[in-house]
């Protein structure tokens, strides 16, 4: 596959990195209004959804198993996050959110705008379709 150099793909790819940089500006500013690191507010995230095992949280983050150990450490720490056993593999720990962990994460959610109020712009249809693309783009599409 050949690789686009024109000006408008390099304009495209640009934009895409303004719009990642400013998303993980904010995502980071609302965490620390929470006294979380970026990386502790995304793990309590993702647990905010469901227990999940250490290592699925590592793949997810595409980061060492090690690191995911010591944010959820922390959080634990805070009384955000619990591990348990998973009921189907008694070996396996899940880390889980805690009652106050979910309502932090529902806090961080709801206090992201950045990406909410362009989008609130677009109508439906261009939403659709920007949806579609970026799965095009991350080849689940």
């Amino acid at each position: 596959m050949a690789t686009r150099t024109d000006p408008l793909t390099l304009e495209v790819v640009e934009l895409i990195g303004t719009v990642v940089a400013r998303y993980h500006e904010e995502y980071d500013r609302a965490a620390a209004e929470h006294s979380l690191t970026g990386a502790q507010a995304r793990v309590l995230g993702l647990l905010a959804l469901e227990p999940t095992p250490m290592r699925r949280i590592a793949v997810k983050l595409k980061c060492e198993p090690s690191n995911v150990t010591g944010i959820v450490d922390r959080l634990e720490t805070r009384g955000l996050v619990e591990r348990r056993a998973d009921p189907v593999d008694r070996r396996v720990k899940l880390a889980a959110a805690t009652e106050a962990g979910r309502e932090t994460a529902r806090e961080l959610r709801d206090s992201l705008n950045f990406a909410r109020e362009p989008l609130a712009e677009l109508s439906d249809a261009e939403r659709t379709v920007l949806r579609d693309l970026l799965r095009r783009m991350l080849g689940e599409g």
